[in-house]
């Protein structure tokens, strides 16, 4: 999953792209797009979330509507220019026993991510848009071709009117 709408960068760069927030109107959003999910009997297991504020509060957002608060973890490796390899192999040692993994975090590095996982490498087209949520299967989770695409939504298909 991307993060939701998010404050702006400023031209000055008083905070840091790291700081930026989740606004009133990305937070409504992720919370309903949580609710479609949860309606069409999506279940999460753990929810690995970049550690930038963006996407921890979209993960805090999901986990609400999910009850499952006490399953998030943060990432390094899901940051803005975090290491999509070491990720996998974080999510194969630490988690590889679990079916519903939920990665919130951001683009380019999710597009990427998905194209691997599909094809082996990042040449694929993939449009993920704040809010979007793909889902990927995989028998055996690996860095390069392993996963098969159930499905990609953008947030407009999960909470029509928007």
């Amino acid at each position: 999953m991307r993060h939701g709408i998010a404050v702006a960068r400023s031209a000055g760069r008083r905070h840091r792209d790291a700081d930026r927030r989740l606004t009133a109107r990305g937070a409504e959003k992720v919370r309903r797009i949580a609710k479609a999910l949860k309606r069409r009997n999506v279940s999460i297991d753990v929810i690995l979330s970049s550690p930038f504020r963006r996407a921890k509060e979209t993960a805090d957002v999901v986990a609400s509507v999910f009850k499952c608060r006490d399953r998030i973890a943060l990432s390094l490796n899901l940051r803005v220019g975090g290491d999509p390899e070491a990720f996998v192999r974080e999510m194969h040692s630490r988690y590889g026993r679990l079916h519903g993994i939920l990665a919130v975090g951001h683009e380019p590095y999710l597009s990427s991510l998905i194209s691997i996982l599909l094809s082996g490498d990042t040449q694929m087209r993939v449009t993920m848009k704040k809010g979007g949520v793909c889902k990927l299967s995989a028998a055996h989770l690996r860095y390069g071709r392993c996963a098969s695409l159930e499905w990609l939504i953008p947030p407009g298909k999960l909470i029509p009117g928007e």
